[in-house]
């Protein structure tokens, strides 16, 4: 596998991957950035982890980020040609952004290798978003150039919603050449306990909880106003912030600049493992994406771990949210509304019973949609793409838990 992220940490779903093909029979390799201190090369729970020279840093403008992109692309590419020599790789998965990285898997391809594309994201939209322009400004039809030639060079195609699949099928990929493998939490991890009750709050105390990505797009300002509309009707109020981003100390300014330390705490990212017991603490998990043409096809990972933890979820209206859970599933409130936001969570904290339906309707979702299941699948997938017969070892209860 080769993503231009740190790994393990960075990517859960690169991790995720990885460890089902390897729970599956497979050797896996990842080819990846390397941080200060970390090693060139080492093992992580099984999975080979080469790391290339380049930081990552997302506050870069265009020009620079592609050049940083072109760097670890030719890293990527000298490293995957000097492993192909004595690996022998039967397939190589290549994780967007960028697109165009897939093209650092040429000579195993050209030495037999099937190469799968896997689209964490949709490059054209996420850049029309970010970079403030049109579907059909030069820049977006270049990037969606670059889009289709990637797609063109993979054997396979892997996406995270269907809906993503179905544009990238209109865009012109043929629909058997692209599947989707959903960004669902892994149930070893993220699980109800079966004795375990939710934690009761405090009187008059209710948390609110986010993790992950702290940027712009995703709304987390809107939570801190909302909850300065709230402290003096609810002074028990508490956003719990796990995460970094471009916009973090942006997002800790406001906070100091209305007052609200009290009210706020602002961690960074901490280990996967951990997450669970921090998220179980909380009375709502919060997913406030703003909605433009890139938020409103995302299904956030969060926001699916929160509903696997049993948390109640208070969620901005987006298609493809709402197309994956009902209104007596989720809170929903307006995009970018703070006044409906500071209501709904108001709301939450007035009705306990409304919390309580809202974790037992969600459960709907998770007895549709199971990781272990997801990566049975992705397995098959990547056995019939490279031919692989059924000689294989199965994969193990113990590891891979049963579907419910």
């Amino acid at each position: 596998m080769i993503v231009h992220h740190i790994y393990p940490l960075a990517e859960p779903r690169v991790e995720r991957e990885a460890l089902a093909l390897v729970n599956h029979g497979y050797e896996v390799d990842v080819i990846c950035l390397r941080n200060p201190g970390e090693p060139e090369s080492d093992v992580a729970k099984g999975v080979n982890v080469f790391r290339m020279p380049v930081r990552r840093d997302k506050r870069r403008g265009m020009a620079m980020q592609m050049m940083e992109y072109l760097i670890f692309l030719l890293l990527a590419g000298f490293k995957a040609a000097s492993l192909q020599r004595t690996r022998k790789y039967t397939s190589v998965q290549v994780h967007n952004l960028p697109d165009f990285l897939v093209f650092a898997a040429l000579i195993p391809k050209l030495s037999g290798a099937r190469v799968i594309l896997d689209l964490h994201d949709l490059m054209p939209e996420f850049y029309c978003v970010r970079f403030k322009s049109g579907m059909d400004s030069l820049p977006a039809r270049l990037v969606l150039l670059q889009e289709r030639l990637s797609c063109r060079f993979a054997d396979h195609v892997i996406t995270v919603t269907e809906l993503w699949r179905q544009t990238l099928i209109q865009r012109g990929l043929p629909s058997s050449k692209v599947s989707v493998v959903m960004n669902l939490p892994d149930e070893r991890v993220f699980r109800q306990p079966a004795t375990e009750a939710p934690p009761e709050p405090l009187e008059g105390s209710f948390r609110l909880i986010y993790h992950g990505s702290v940027t712009y797009r995703y709304g987390l300002d809107l939570i801190v106003r909302a909850v300065d509309k709230l402290r003096a009707d609810l002074p028990g109020i508490h956003f719990e912030c796990y995460g970094g981003g471009d916009f973090r100390p942006n997002l800790i300014a406001l906070a100091e600049e209305l007052g609200l330390q009290e009210h706020t705490t602002f961690h960074l990212a901490v280990a996967l493992e951990e997450l669970p017991n921090r998220i179980r603490r909380a009375q709502a998990g919060v997913v406030p994406h703003r909605r433009d043409l890139f938020t409103d096809s995302l299904l956030p990972t969060k926001l699916m771990e929160y509903v696997a933890l049993g948390v109640p979820v208070i969620a901005s209206r987006t298609t493809v949210v709402s197309s994956y859970f009902d209104e007596d599933m989720l809170q929903f409130f307006t995009a970018e509304d703070i006044q409906d936001l500071a209501d709904k969570i108001l709301d939450l904290y007035n009705r306990p019973e409304r919390r309580q339906q809202l974790i037992q309707n969600a459960e709907r979702f998770n007895q549709q949609y199971h990781w272990s299941t997801m990566a049975a699948s992705y397995a098959t997938l990547v056995d019939r793409l490279i031919g692989r017969g059924m000689n294989h070892p199965p994969m193990e209860p113990s590891t891979i838990p049963e579907q419910s």
